[in-house]
């Protein structure tokens, strides 16, 4: 039997919260820092995992890395909210940790897509951040 983790409020939209990360992934990831190698180490064994695509792009070299890298993780996260309940459309929070590598993905892919020119992707991905989550961005 699988299970969503998509949540029904009394009103409006539902809510998809992504599953916690592979501790030793986690782990991996803060071990490696700002290190490209080895964060490219984990994303090569997890690729899976959008906390490490999210880590690449912070890190790329340059604009048009990162962007390869957020983007792997938004197609990533899409894939990942799919299995996990979210049909299209309703809220995936930022305050909900486990769904932050997706939305750092998917705002660092509109912030490198308007650095490149890509004006009405980066258009795209600022309104659908809004509509994942009407309070972004986060103020932290």
């Amino acid at each position: 039997m699988s299970t969503h983790n998509v949540s029904f409020g009394g009103s409006g939209l539902p809510q998809t919260v992504l599953p916690e990360a592979d501790p030793e992934i986690v782990e991996r990831l803060s071990a490696a820092g700002s290190d490209r190698d080895l964060l490219a180490a984990v994303a090569a064994d997890a690729p899976r995992s959008l906390d490490a695509w999210a880590s690449l792009g912070d890190a790329g070299r340059d604009t048009l890395e990162s962007y390869a890298y957020y983007r792997i993780g938004y197609h990533r996260g899409l894939d990942a909210l799919r299995q996990n309940g979210w049909r299209g459309s309703g809220y995936v929070r930022w305050e909900h940790p486990t769904n932050r590598a997706f939305l750092r993905c998917l705002s660092g892919l509109a912030k490198c897509a308007h650095e490149i020119g890509e004006d009405d992707e980066a258009e795209r991905c600022d309104l659908f951040l809004r509509q994942l989550d009407p309070t972004w961005p986060p103020s932290q």
